[in-house]
């Protein structure tokens, strides 16, 4: 096992009817900017009920935050919360939403163009106004880490970013918030905490037993809870298991001490950035064609992947290998999700494209081992056609 330092600041507030906890977990006094997506908040009462909590306090509110929240977008948020000197921020939404309070936590007191703490990764972070969220959308695990992704779209750019200032001080997790999502929103929601616990899991073994076996677990649970996840939407238990296991794959914990390969997501970006395919969408197009092209540098974690989770033991090495990115496969589309680029009408242009932008932005080098380069990049692409 690597050596790790482990730290995660973030209360968790879990169950049904805890949006009334905002009355204590926030300070009476406090200046609030409310953020949120789309109309839904308002439509499903969680805004009422967040507003009911919040009392006597200064609150403003902020609502259009897209998918994928846009650099532009943000920085309107962040004129606001300088015009009315907010001093605390509270996301009501989905990991997009999260990941853009995160960026506007940090915009709002920075010095310098703001954009420029997207590019750096968040690294020249110095100052971030705390907030805290109530998580409307399992999928990102942005309600328990200090990591978001902004997207500028005058530049077609989206980059990711993290820092210990943005952890969130708390953030409350009611499963009953996701009883009015679309199905569309659980699947992708699904298949996002799956990928998360991937980027951390299939890598290579260095006998970090424990942190395999949570990773095992939350992939099991995953597959296990999906049909009755998608198919009824009022079943507490079900999606009491959906977002704590959606919280739980990227809280730092089962990456604590183990290789980390994230180029799924690096090369997805790119897809969302260009084409405005959902995220974990784009995920679902690269994951099956990155474990076929690395099988060799993964082979020793494949292996274990298809007897942990999938339960398959039969046949040669390959042949197992190959039955689990198949199973892997077969698992996103059941949940409607393609993991073809042609399912979206993209072919060889769309491999240029991206490649273009994977140059651009530096990602040149990904996965654990650093070895997936743009040659490397164009095969995971194809092999995704």
């Amino acid at each position: 096992m690597n050596n790790f330092d482990f730290h995660n600041p973030t209360r968790i507030v879990f169950g049904a009817d805890t949006v009334g906890k905002l009355a204590t977990l926030v300070q009476h006094d406090a200046r609030v900017l409310v953020l949120f997506g789309g109309a839904s908040a308002e439509k499903t009462g969680t805004l009422a009920e967040v507003r009911a909590a919040l009392g006597e306090r200064t609150v403003r509110e902020f609502g259009g935050i897209e998918p994928n929240p846009s650099y532009e977008t943000l920085m309107r948020a962040v004129q606001l919360v300088r015009e009315e000197q907010i001093d605390f921020l509270l996301a009501v939404g989905g990991g997009s939403v999260i990941d853009g309070t995160k960026f506007v936590a940090a915009a709002a007191l920075y010095d310098g163009e703001p954009w420029d703490i997207a590019r750096q990764g968040g690294a020249n972070v110095v100052r971030a106004l705390p907030f805290g969220t109530v998580l409307t959308l399992p999928a990102t695990g942005s309600e328990m880490n200090n990591g978001g992704v902004v997207t500028h779209k005058a530049t077609q750019s989206k980059l990711a970013f993290r820092h210990a200032l943005l952890f969130p001080a708390f953030s409350i997790l009611d499963p009953r918030k996701t009883y009015t999502l679309p199905t569309r929103q659980i699947a992708n929601g699904l298949v996002d905490a799956f990928v998360h616990t991937t980027e951390q899991y299939l890598t290579y073994p260095v006998d970090a037993r424990v942190q395999d076996r949570f990773a095992e677990g939350l992939l099991q649970t995953l597959v296990e809870i999906a049909p009755q996840a998608v198919a009824t939407p009022n079943d507490y238990d079900t999606r009491a298991n959906l977002v704590w296991t959606a919280t739980l794959a990227l809280n730092g914990l089962i990456g604590a001490g183990v290789p980390q390969d994230w180029a799924t997501h690096m090369i997805g970006h790119e897809l969302t950035a260009l084409y405005d395919i959902d995220h974990a969408r784009t995920l679902a197009l690269v994951l099956p064609a990155l474990l076929d092209v690395q099988r060799e540098q993964k082979r020793g974690k494949l292996l274990q992947f298809a007897e942990r989770v999938w339960g398959i033991t039969d046949g040669s090495d390959e042949q197992r290998i190959d039955a689990a990115i198949a199973r892997t496969r077969a698992f996103f589309e059941g949940l409607g999700i393609p993991t073809r680029l042609a399912a979206y009408q993209l072919g060889d242009e769309a491999v240029e494209a991206v490649l273009k932008q994977l140059q651009a932005h530096g990602m040149t080098a990904l996965g654990e081992h650093g070895d997936i380069d743009l040659a490397r990049s164009r095969k995971i692409l194809q092999a995704a056609l």
